[in-house]
């Protein structure tokens, strides 16, 4: 199960980059994200910024098992910007990132090919100014238990270098923890074999 519940995405916004070719220049951003609702938000943001730009197109994935992703060309010809955008995304080897180019027309055609060079480039130098992370995947499991439990749960937790998500500790008591994924199972069998612990999966 190695490696299999970990993914790697960056770390925060990138820094604008910017490549030119014949006078067209080209801006390249990357942003993390971790739903489709705040890839428009981020998209109108750079329209606001550059509103005399002529495209602002991008691509984005989120996801690690199954990801979905959307490459979008903006007015482009098809698959001149958006494909080519994914593609640097898939060739770095993250998700849950959004990388958008917007592009200032100089005046001279660049043709599809040279277009698809554009923003392949732009899409690469925003990558390359992001910090790339590895993270983990991660379930949680919800633990209920009595006041006479509490001793013996938290010591499971931390001999498990489990985190804690939230705990509410009165007369009856609930944790949520998180633990890797691939480890869930083991888990949720360790603290099910507890007397009086009840056990149950969030996700």
């Amino acid at each position: 199960m190695e490696g299999k519940d970990t993914y790697k995405t960056i770390a925060s916004p990138s820094e604008e980059v910017l490549f030119k070719d014949r006078k067209s220049k080209f801006y390249g951003y990357a942003f993390p994200i971790s739903s489709k609702a705040e890839v428009k938000s981020l998209v109108e943001k750079l329209r606001k910024q550059y509103h005399t730009a002529n495209h602002v197109c991008y691509a984005w994935q989120i996801g690690v098992t199954s990801p979905i992703y959307r490459a979008n060309d903006d007015g482009e010809p098809n698959n001149s910007a958006g494909m080519p955008i994914y593609g640097q995304i898939q060739s770095f080897g993250v998700t849950n990132v959004l990388v958008a180019v917007v592009r200032f027309f100089g005046g001279t055609k660049l043709g599809v090919g040279g277009l698809i060079q554009a923003y392949k480039a732009a899409a690469q130098m925003a990558l390359e100014h992001s910090e790339i992370v590895e993270k983990v995947l991660q379930s949680k499991l919800q633990l209920d238990f009595g006041y006479p439990q509490m001793d013996k749960v938290m010591r499971g937790i931390k001999q498990r270098g489990l985190s804690l998500v939230s705990q509410n500790l009165e007369l009856n008591c609930s944790v949520i923890i998180a633990v890797r994924q691939s480890e869930a199972d083991n888990t949720f069998v360790f603290f099910n074999e507890m007397v009086d612990v009840q056990v149950r999966r969030l996700d």
